[in-house]
Order: C-alpha cells, then sequence, then structure tokens
C-alpha cells in the first residue's frame, strides 16, 4: 500500500515458513480495527535471498528507516537444507542483523495464561488458575551472542569460545524500561542472573541495585537462572516481571511461554533506546506446517496488538483484538496446536474468520 499523509505507516516483514500466511490473517486484523494504518511489504530471510541472494537487503533496510514500526513474520528454513545458499546462517543473516540495524537492546515476551486453556498446559490446574501473565524483559545486543568468537586448537586439540561481555550502559537501558514496567503493574521485579559464577553477572546486579534506588514502589529480588528455572515450572505465579540477559532471556522466555499451553500464542516486541519497536510471534518458521492452513495465529494478532499499543497509541484497538481471542478461546475454538476433544479445531483462516466475527 502506498503511505497516506499523516497516517501511521509500519512495515510488514513476513519471511519464510508460516510467516506470510499468518501475517495474512494479522493484516485482515489490521484493516478490521485500525483501517487508517498503512503498511508496506519488505522481503527478509529466504524470501529475500531467492530475489537478492541477501537475507537482509538494501532494499529492506531503506523501508525500515522509514517507518513507524515493523510487523514481523518469522525466518528460516527446513532443517535438512541448512546448508543451502538460501538458508546458511539465515537467522543469524536476517534477524539478528535486523536488530543490530535498529540498536534493538531489550525484548518483551509476556506469557498470557487464559483460563479457557488449562486443561492443555503441563502445569497443574491450580498452579495454572493461579497465574494470570508474566512479562519477560530480555536484552537484546550483549552477552555471549554478540561477543567474540573464535575456534583454535591447543595441543591438537579444537578449542571453541564464546566471550560474554556487558557494559553498564546496556545493562542500565533494560532496567530501566523493567523497572518502568514494574512501576505500572504489580510493583515486583525479578533479575535473573548468575552473580555467584559470572562476571557479567556480577555488574549486571550491581546496576540493577543501584537504579533500584529511584524506583522505591518497586519490589527488586534477585534469583539465579538455575533457580528461576525451576521456579517457574514449581510456582510461576510468583512471578510478575523478570528481567534477564541475552542468553538466559532467550532460555527462560521460551521455557515461561509453553507452560500457558503452546509457543504459537505467544508474541514478543523489541525496542531501541528511542521507543521503536519490532514486532514478532516468539516461535520459529515452522517450515514442516507451512502452506497447510494449520498455524496458530494468535502469536501474530497478538504482536499486532502489541504493536498498535506501543508503537502507535492504538490502545482501544489492541484491546479488542487480545478481546476477541480470549472470546474466540472460551467459545471453545482451537487450532491444532491447542486442540481438545471437547473443542472444535479450525485452520489458520477459519480460527481468525471468528476473531472477526468478534471484533
Amino acid at each position: 500500500m502506498s503511505e497516506a499523509k499523516n497516517k501511521p505507516h509500519i512495515a510488514v516483514l513476513a519471511g519464510d515458513g508460516i510467516g506470510p500466511e499468518v501475517m495474512q490473517q494479522a493484516l485482515r486484523v489490521l484493516h478490521k480495527v485500525a483501517p487508517e494504518v498503512t503498511y508496506s511489504h519488505g522481503l527478509i530471510g529466504g524470501a529475500a535471498y531467492v530475489k537478492y541472494q541477501q537475507h537482509f537487503p538494501t532494499a529492506t533496510k531503506k523501508l525500515i528507516n522509514q517507518v513507524d514500526a515493523v510487523l514481523f513474520g518469522s525466518v528460516g528454513g527446513p532443517i535438512e537444507a541448512t546448508d543451502s545458499p538460501q538458508w546458511l546462517n539465515c537467522e543469524v543473516n536476517s534477524i539478528l542483523a535486523l536488530r543490530n540495524h535498529l540498536n534493538l537492546s531489550v525484548n518483551v515476551r509476556p506469557a498470557k495464561f487464559y483460563s479457557s486453556l488449562a486443561n492443555i498446559s503441563p502445569l497443574k490446574n491450580h498452579l495454572f488458575n493461579a497465574c494470570d501473565e508474566i512479562l519477560i524483559y530480555r536484552e537484546l545486543l550483549g552477552d555471549i551472542y554478540f561477543g567474540d568468537k573464535r575456534s583454535f586448537k591447543v595441543d591438537g586439540q579444537v578449542v571453541a569460545e564464546d566471550v560474554a561481555s556487558y557494559n553498564e550502559a546496556q545493562i542500565k537501558t533494560i532496567a530501566l524500561q523493567a523497572f518502568e514496567s514494574a512501576a505500572q503493574r504489580s510493583g515486583k521485579l525479578t533479575s535473573v542472573d548468575k552473580a555467584n559464577v559470572l562476571e557479567t553477572s556480577r555488574l549486571w546486579r550491581q546496576v540493577f541495585n543501584q537504579v533500584a534506588k529511584d524506583y522505591p514502589q518497586v519490589e527488586l529480588s534477585h534469583m539465579l537462572v538455575d533457580n528461576c528455572a525451576m521456579q517457574l515450572i514449581l510456582n510461576p505465579a510468583q512471578f510478575d516481571v523478570i528481567a534477564t540477559a541475552n542468553l538466559f532471556g532467550d532460555i527462560l522466555s521460551d521455557a515461561a511461554s509453553a507452560l500457558p499451553g503452546s509457543l504459537g500464542m505467544m508474541p514478543s516486541a523489541s525496542f531501541n533506546d528511542k521507543g521503536f519497536g519490532l514486532y514478532e510471534p516468539s516461535g520459529g518458521s515452522a517450515p514442516d506446517i507451512a502452506n497447510q492452513d494449520v498455524a496458530n495465529p494468535m502469536a501474530q494478532l497478538l504482536s499486532l496488538a502489541m504493536l498498535l499499543r506501543h508503537s502507535l497509541n492504538k490502545d482501544a484497538a489492541a484491546s479488542a483484538i487480545e478481546q476477541a481471542i480470549e472470546q474466540v478461546l472460551a467459545s471453545g475454538f482451537r487450532t491444532l496446536d491447542i486442540s481438545e476433544s471437547t473443542c472444535q479445531t479450525l485452520g489458520t483462516t477459519a480460527f481468525t474468520d471468528q476473531v472477526l466475527k468478534q471484533l
């Protein structure tokens, strides 16, 4: 679509696998709740490689530099084809490069517990029913993913090395956002680290303690990452806002997102220090179920809701999407990944049809 004057304009990067089909459903919902929002499509991942022989081409970079927000799908191809030129290092060259390009330093992932889905959760019902939502803040541009990497030989043995690195400014950026969120919610913030072992974690804890002095209304607690992983299973209701480093956040957010029932329901948002946002489902491209109309569109729809709320200040439209999804689930409609014998299983398009009916 062409950009209309004075109207919000977003970039739509559907990507690979199930990305295009769930993105198509998100755009149907966008037309319904906020028809004034315009958008332009861009290529990324394997889809971009086919046209440009690049996973993150210049044309896409130019597009995202001119918009108010980015709605992202997923990237990546079949496991058996990971060494082919189209898919080799696809995720690193696209989504990690995109985060770097936009300087997206903080990822926010909500794990929402829907009461109608208690039976499909791996949690026992009494644990599930005590939960509402866990919000995980994950630092995105530091840690072991972006530190120096090398392989070398010592005494004939191959040694691989990945360096984890953080500075005070990086940690303070995510600390401020996590404290602000906690102050607006329950007033509880759990900072997760490995300060008994890692120097980066000791700095992490030190910075969080410093920032805490400016937020007396927020109760800050520290938890070691191994204990946090255990506590997420034993008593997830104790958590409201969690903040942690890149590697720990990658693992813990996936673990937390499984508790409500399926990774296919989990949206996420990533922000830079200027507030610019990229919004994407937490799951991958799932090429094994692509083009079969069975993928769960919830994560993409909820990512759209986050975009409307946080980047376009359209809280009413965002809430409408969230409430419509909750009503569809309460009415007994499911996609395959969250299906129950007592409910009606729908495909990607038909499930979105039900959401649109509620809207």
